[in-house]
């Protein structure tokens, strides 16, 4: 997992991994993952545009909590 940047300074995003088809999230203060994936609720746009925001280390849980929230696979 990789350390999120979180350049704003107020994300509850602590790690991330990054696969090809696959997102996992680690929020601060918790030890459970959360795997987002084209093939799960989330799907390929959504996905891709988490990938993005993880690498620039910005936006990340606030576009988890407004389109994404509970489609993480299960």
């Amino acid at each position: 997992m990789e350390r999120y940047r979180n350049s704003g300074g107020d994300s509850g995003v602590s790690t991330f991994e990054i696969g090809s088809d696959y997102i996992i999230v680690k929020f601060s203060g918790t030890a459970k993952t959360f795997r987002y994936s084209y093939g799960g609720g989330a799907g390929q746009k959504h996905v891709e545009n988490m990938k993005r925001l993880a690498r620039s280390g910005s936006g990340l849980n606030s576009y988890i909590n407004r389109y994404v929230k509970n489609l993480f696979d299960k």
